[in-house]
């Protein structure tokens, strides 16, 4: 077994926002196993916000500023680091062959990434496509080397995260906030990351929280906006477009829901503990057991468990059939 205390290791993961979301409790669980252990996240510049919201990560580094240097100065960078181990909890090439010519002495990652063979000299035989366990669960098993032999629940994987935001809101959103209604984020599109309910619904659902005296936005990138902006209810507020990350994050502390599909935003509201309602197909591998939002207040829904489409593992709109007043009333039962 191997002994992180007073160590340093890195945890790359270099992909999307919910997916480094979902790495974040290994952090929390490193830091409670062994003493002193010194963590090193290496991820994209555009999550660097999501790692800076996470008080057990000691440094963060850019894998787009270190792809940017020479070979031998990218090797002279990963050496300074003095890391006793590095985990590719999202394998990547690149990555996995500095590690080893950097001299990291301990390089964990799965046994079926065929550039593993030659970069990892720890080898975790396990695979994620057809797993039960939440993808949060499932990035416990890249811990084996270091003598974690069953995998947490899921209470126990959201304890480990610590996470919290002091980013500030944009001026012109400080009033838009500061109002005793009940808060609510609507999120309707998702970058294709997921199967989505439709902007439709997503006008309709603003439309009926906005009558039952919720405070709506609505968020989301201006390519995004574009299919949706136009359907926004008038007394909704219109962020989409006009927020940075650390912005939407400042956001989402501020308010008490975020309703979306399985989306990065999603997975930001399940951290900060709000009320993440998740909207999923139940098809492999995209079912909410797989990616439902971390967090105290988090819940998902789906029109059918037992679709039969998605049981086949076949593309399926069921999502689309999930009800507006369904939505409505899971939102309007949420305490908070």
């Amino acid at each position: 077994m191997l002994d992180l205390s007073y160590r340093t290791v890195i945890i790359s993961r270099t992909d999307s926002i919910g997916d480094v979301c979902l790495t974040l409790p290994l952090c929390g669980y490193l830091k409670k196993r062994f003493k002193g252990v010194r963590i090193v996240f290496l991820g994209n510049t555009y999550t660097a916000p999501i790692l800076n919201c996470c008080h057990d990560i000691d440094e963060v580094l850019s894998w787009k500023e270190l792809e940017s240097l020479e070979e031998s100065e990218r090797i002279k960078a990963f050496r300074s680091i003095r890391a006793f181990a590095i985990i590719h909890v999202f394998p990547r090439k690149e990555i996995a062959r500095l590690a080893k010519k950097s001299g990291i002495q301990h390089r964990i990652g799965t046994s079926h990434r065929l550039f593993h063979l030659v970069t990892c000299n720890h080898r975790v035989n396990f695979t994620r496509k057809q797993a039960n366990e939440h993808e949060s669960q499932l990035n416990f098993h890249l811990l084996r080397p270091f003598g974690v032999r069953t995998l947490p629940s899921l209470e126990e994987v959201s304890e480990s995260v610590h996470f919290s935001t002091s980013f500030p809101l944009p001026e012109w959103l400080l009033n838009e906030v500061d109002t005793p209604q009940p808060k609510v984020i609507l999120h309707p599109r998702s970058q294709g990351s997921a199967v989505e309910w439709g902007v439709n619904h997503f006008a309709e659902l603003g439309k009926q929280l906005t009558e039952k005296g919720y405070k709506v936005f609505y968020t989301g990138t201006e390519s995004e906006a574009t299919s949706f902006r136009h359907l926004i209810p008038e007394d909704c507020i219109d962020t989409s477009g006009k927020l940075s990350l650390d912005e939407l994050i400042a956001l989402i502390q501020q308010i008490d829901i975020l309703i979306a599909a399985s989306t990065g935003p999603l997975h930001i509201a399940g951290l900060l503990n709000k009320g993440a309602i998740g909207l999923f197909a139940s098809r492999r591998p995209i079912h909410p057991g797989r990616w439902r939002p971390l967090g105290k207040h988090s819940t998902t829904l789906v029109f059918d468990e037992n679709c039969s489409t998605c049981q086949k593992g076949s593309p399926c709109n069921c999502i689309e059939k999930i009800s507006v007043d369904t939505v409505v009333y899971a939102a309007t039962g949420i305490k908070y």
